[in-house]
């Protein structure tokens, strides 16, 4: 077969033993899984860099992909549907898909979620800045169609664009506080806010914050056990740190919603 004496032997040698290549992928796979165990909603992208980050090992997404793809590691994710509804005259839509933020609380996006925990329904309200996607304010209680917490992040919004000179752009759904005459009343004679509104039914006219209460609640529920937490309002309290602080975000290539805001400059 025209192979050397040397090469053969050398061959012999190794035949049985993986070579560095299959070695590495096989304790990336065990890194990857490792992740996965912990961050079941995640993509394999998002799985990369939690391993990068910890391990500093730098290594090509398709790499991911496919060690991934021989565990069978798949994230555990369900996606809606889109509907469209009409236009409110009072409080239109200015934003009309231009979400470009420069500053913070440029453009700030709020909703309630509902989240069952052992037979009660918390309801969830917070309020998102479109710069960095950071919680900006939050709220939950038991009480529901409690109007507090809605208030609760409007005065929080408040006191943090006293320090600064151009307006915000608040956007909402056509939620029954949102609407409501009280909820105007609180802020109509704050000229730094300016109000907008999705179009009745359709959560894709609020694409940043809807599609988030999607993954937060698959996340809490896999990722974090929720069933097995006591207390909601400090479950909340820590997650919104986590968040903030800690979580990933695909959209800013991999980097926390205050890491990214310091790095463009911003305290």
């Amino acid at each position: 077969m025209s192979v050397n004496r040397s090469g053969y032997y050398k061959w012999l040698n190794r035949k049985d033993k993986p070579n560095r290549y299959e070695r590495d992928r096989v304790l990336l796979t065990e890194l990857l899984l490792e992740q996965h165990n912990k961050h079941k909603t995640k993509g394999y992208h998002y799985l990369a860099n939690l391993v990068r980050n910890e391990t500093g090992w730098l290594f090509s997404d398709h790499l991911a992909h496919k060690c991934c793809k021989f565990a069978g590691i798949r994230s555990k994710t369900n996606r809606g549907r889109k509907i469209t509804g009409k236009e409110i005259i009072k409080f239109p839509n200015t934003i009309k898909g231009n979400w470009n933020a420069t500053k913070p609380l440029e453009i700030v996006v709020s909703d309630m979620t509902c989240i069952m925990h052992k037979g009660i329904c918390w309801e969830w309200t917070y309020l998102l800045d479109v710069l960095n996607n950071e919680i900006i304010a939050s709220f939950v209680t038991n009480k529901v169609g409690s109007s507090l917490p809605y208030y609760h992040c409007l005065n929080e919004l408040i006191k943090k664009k006293k320090e600064q000179n151009y307006p915000v752009i608040l956007h909402t759904d056509q939620g029954s506080v949102y609407l409501s005459e009280g909820f105007y009343q609180a802020h109509k004679d704050y000229t730094n806010i300016e109000r907008s509104m999705s179009r009745a039914g359709t959560p894709t006219d609020n694409p940043i914050i809807e599609s988030l209460n999607g993954w937060i609640k698959e996340e809490m529920k896999i990722d974090f056990n929720l069933k097995a937490v006591e207390g909601i309002p400090p479950f909340i309290e820590n997650y919104v740190c986590y968040f903030n602080n800690e979580r990933l975000s695909y959209k800013f290539n991999y980097k926390t919603p205050v890491q990214y805001r310091v790095e463009q400059g911003f305290r």
